[in-house]
């Protein structure tokens, strides 16, 4: 008899873990994973496939393709009712599903923290997706262009602000990357010069890449300031009503295009679920990944790994707990789908244990900061570290290869500048010769 195992999400834990699950219980597992998207994405390398550097069908894995044998849902998971061993999946076409399993591994990840500040919902966009890559190179190319075409001072300055609030990982990449962009496309733009870019960052905290240390995090301010690029600290945004952007530090831009990478929280399905949280809504974890209840006891057929769950660091010692990161994510994956499969054997599972190797974080085309096993590194060698890095840890031999041969081509080409902005409305030009 076959056990069947349901993987809410296709991220990082639901992919690694159905592979795992795949090559450790075959022919004892029947596997379904749901997910909104038909790939898992790959988010480091989000930076540079808003930049232009990666394509950006390159930063994702699909599903189907990749997990074959395995039954993909295509929708969203709109209730967990553990206590029934079932879950509810809305699809894109309003039906609904009620998944039945005997085991569920809930990796359903994160979703952007906002806040309830007036104008953000309205004019911010986000930087998670590879559909949110995609839609800021064509904002920023799109409004460069734009800007050279009008002789308005004013409405330049405007169409040449980009403002971002966040100085994380995500928030501090995708700030560097999209900036060493504009500044490459201004080449083709003889109308504009580097002095026109006006790149704004807001960041509550008095550092930014806390998770480098204040060293790191001092150098790579450094670095952005004299790049001129503006950064904002123990400032917050207040206001973005109109594309006013309002700061408490009494600062005022006028800018069209605002991101939005103020970090992360669970899914906020999980808060509705019968699954025991911890105290910000993650999954309660044992370091075994299993879900276990207030008291520490073990929720019979229910495991969870990834931003979603909160998962003891034995590395770090007694309170602490892993942090959001991919490294976490693939190994905690991996290590999930071994002990599942040991379970369905009738074998202990194993606890998850991972001293963290470094972080690398990419600034531009061949700029970085890395902190690799005590070692800090700047400039051409952390973002070469940075690369090999990410290389190595995104699934699969294909994408391996299709994102080594886009950066082979682009030490002989460079980098493609074009906006494609109308693929976001492609009947417009169809609709306007029809009304005509």
């Amino acid at each position: 008899m076959t056990t069947r195992v349901l993987i809410l999400g296709g991220g990082y834990v639901g992919l690694y873990t159905a592979l795992t699950l795949q090559r450790k219980a075959r022919g004892k597992v029947d596997i379904t994973v749901v997910d909104r998207r038909p790939y898992m994405t790959y988010q480091p390398f989000l930076p540079e496939a808003a930049a232009g550097s990666i394509e950006a069908r390159h930063v994702v894995v699909p599903l189907r393709r990749e997990l074959s044998g395995a039954r993909i849902v295509q929708g969203k998971v709109s209730q967990i009712a553990h206590a029934e061993r079932r879950a509810r999946v809305e699809t894109d076409f309003g039906d609904t599903l009620d998944l039945e399993y005997d085991e569920v591994v809930v990796a359903l990840g994160s979703v952007p923290r906002t806040l309830p500040i007036p104008g953000l919902a309205e004019n911010g966009i986000g930087f998670k997706w590879v559909e949110e890559a995609i839609n800021l190179r064509n904002i920023v190319l799109g409004r460069i262009a734009r800007a050279a075409s009008t002789e308005d001072a004013r409405t330049r300055q405007r169409l040449l602000t980009f403002v971002f609030v966040g100085g994380g990982f995500a928030g501090i990449e995708a700030f560097a990357e999209t900036e060493d962009m504009a500044r490459a496309a201004l080449r083709y733009y003889p109308e504009l010069s580097p002095s026109d870019l006006h790149f704004v960052m807001v960041e509550m905290a008095p550092g930014i890449l806390p998770e480098m240390g204040p060293e790191m995090g001092e150098y790579t301010l450094k670095e952005l300031r004299r790049r001129g690029m503006v950064v904002h600290l123990e400032t917050r945004l207040e206001s973005a009503v109109d594309g006013v952007i309002e700061l408490s530090n009494g600062e005022t831009y006028e800018a069209d295009t605002l991101v939005w990478t103020a970090g992360v929280k669970p899914n906020p399905v999980i808060g509705s679920s019968d699954l025991p949280t911890g105290p910000k809504g993650h999954v309660n974890a044992l370091p075994t990944l299993q879900v276990a209840d207030e008291d520490g006891a073990v929720v019979d057929g229910a495991w969870a790994a990834g931003d979603c769950a909160q998962v003891p660091d034995l590395a770090k010692g007694d309170g602490a707990w892993c942090a959001p990161s991919a490294q976490h994510a693939v190994r905690q994956a991996r290590l999930l789908g071994a002990n599942l499969a040991a379970h369905i054997d009738g074998r202990a599972p194993k606890e998850y244990r991972h001293k963290n190797l470094g972080t690398v974080a990419s600034l531009g085309l061949h700029k970085g900061v890395a902190q690799v096993m005590g070692v800090k590194l700047r400039g051409w060698p952390a973002w070469f570290m940075h690369r090999t890095y990410h290389m190595a840890q995104i699934p699969s031999f294909n994408r391996k290869s299709r994102v080594v041969l886009d950066w082979t081509a682009a030490l002989f080409f460079r980098r493609d500048l074009v906006s494609m902005g109308r693929l976001h409305e492609p009947r417009r030009a169809f609709k306007e010769a029809a009304d005509s």
